[in-house]
């Protein structure tokens, strides 16, 4: 099932509520409330409704971690082109915005994110232009790519690591956010910052999760 754009913004506004991530407080965003259920919902339901994984309806560790450290070194992307890579809820890419990217393009193949990130979006009073398109392997001349919580399962790290190489190598400036993933690619990071991140029991296990923020090199 494909679901309209209008029809993915009616279910992200009734099925989030608008509130500020624990460790961002800077920031709000259409987030699932732990009461609302969403990410309980079965395989089977949220089939039927033509909706993957809700990831962006939660600000995940690694993304929480990503943007602190954006806002508090706004340096690192004032006046960039900033790509923010598996954009989710757009939070990183939110926290580029407000800390003066030059352009800042947000991208998420979840067909849901664009509605997802238009919202918040428009809650924070910033503009991210937003693409669907895999960004894997591509080279859109960003200064500064930015990716939170993405080193998850072992065929997408095998895919992303050589492409961050590749724009590392030209001098993209890449930062992670990273809560321990288990294929993270130590051997090739720097850490910049650590967090100690709020995080949703019901996903993680935890309450609060020790989240690094690393450059790529």
């Amino acid at each position: 099932m494909r679901i309209s754009p209008e029809g993915a913004e009616k279910f992200i506004l009734e099925n989030t509520a608008v509130m500020s991530p624990p460790h961002v407080p800077e920031i709000r965003l259409h987030l699932a409330d732990e009461a609302h259920g969403l990410w309980q919902k079965t395989e089977e339901e949220l089939e039927e409704i033509g909706l993957p994984p809700p990831f962006w309806a939660f600000a995940w560790a690694g993304g929480q971690g990503l943007a602190r450290y954006v806002l508090d070194n706004p340096s690192n992307v004032r006046g960039k082109r900033v790509l923010d890579f598996a954009s989710g809820s757009g939070l990183v890419g939110i926290a580029a915005a407000k800390s003066g990217a030059a352009s800042m393009l947000a991208a998420d193949i979840d067909p849901f994110c664009a509605a997802a990130i238009a919202l918040n979006a428009k809650a924070n009073g910033v503009q991210l232009d937003f693409t669907a398109a895999d960004q894997i392997d591509t080279d859109g001349g960003w200064d500064v790519v930015l990716a939170g919580d993405v080193f998850y399962e072992k065929p997408f790290a095998e895919r992303l690591t050589p492409w961050f190489e590749r724009l590392a190598k030209r001098g993209a400036y890449i930062l992670v956010g990273d809560p321990g993933r288990s294929y993270l690619p130590r051997q090739r990071l720097t850490a910049m910052a650590v967090y100690e991140v709020p995080v949703t029991r019901a996903l993680e296990d935890a309450e609060v999760k020790r989240t690094t923020v690393w450059r790529f090199a």
